[in-house]
């Protein structure tokens, strides 16, 4: 299993608190402007748009901010226009980074995506110098409390999945990006909560690291991620469950 994936459900679940809830909105209400405004307001032919408003659901953000979302992005409501921009580069350990964001500001973003790898032993590298070691995938992870692993199994080789992977007390099933919304949307009927459930980029290899590498790792990942113009950071990082437990209030 990826090890961004056990620490994205950490993640997940300090967000709950309020004080992350407003960042987590600024960014879905970012990529709900940009996928209205790309693909059109409705969700029903706007694959994105429609990804993006489930996500916005699942964090309990209100409908009208939605509403609101949208309309920016098709014109309707006056907004920020944002533009994509994508960055490459190296974590301590040799681990691979591919941020995405979401700016009003490509100079600002640039500058501090740079200064961060920087301050916590990084560096950033040319376009396509990691991105061939990500490909797109669904990744639904699954507390391994909520079902047994054959009612997981069942349901995820039935709606095309292509893998199921377990790792101590957790699922992890992938899937192409076209199978995901029916699978998360069956899981749910099925109800059978999940810990993340999110189409990214998933490292084809993984770089494992030591305790020492990998609080350098998560800490750089972590200011990356808290940006509020970063949408996501993808990595290729494994860590232990037993270490990654051990630092888990470090950082």
């Amino acid at each position: 299993m990826s090890g961004h994936s056990k620490w994205s459900t950490i993640k997940r679940k300090k967000a709950k608190v309020d004080a992350e809830r407003g960042k987590i909105f600024t960014k879905l209400i970012k990529e709900i402007v940009v996928a209205a405004r790309e693909g059109g307001g409705d969700p029903e032919s706007n694959h994105r748009l429609r990804a993006a408003v489930m996500n916005a659901r699942e964090n309990n953000m209100p409908t009208a901010n939605i509403d609101k979302a949208i309309k920016r992005g098709t014109g309707e409501l006056p907004g920020v226009s944002y533009e994509s921009c994508t960055f490459e580069g190296y974590a301590p350990g040799g681990v691979a980074l591919l941020v995405e964001s979401l700016t009003d500001n490509r100079n600002r973003i640039s500058a501090e995506v740079r200064h961060l790898f920087t301050k916590f032993g990084g560096h950033l590298g040319e376009p396509n110098s990691v991105s061939y070691l990500f490909e797109k995938k669904g990744v639904i992870v699954i507390d391994s409390t909520m079902a047994s692993e054959d009612q997981v199994l069942e349901i995820a080789l039935e709606n095309g999945a292509e893998d199921v992977r377990t790792e101590e007390s957790i699922f992890e099933v992938l899937c192409p990006p076209g199978a995901f919304e029916s699978l998360r949307e069956t899981f749910k009927k099925a109800e059978i909560a999940v810990q993340l459930a999110e189409v990214s980029l998933y490292p084809k290899t993984t770089v494992k690291l030591d305790r020492d590498k990998a609080v350098k790792v998560l800490k750089l990942v972590n200011a990356l991620e808290d940006n509020d113009d970063v949408q996501s950071v993808s990595a290729n990082f494994d860590i232990p469950d037993d270490i990654l437990k051990s630092i888990e209030n470090e950082l």
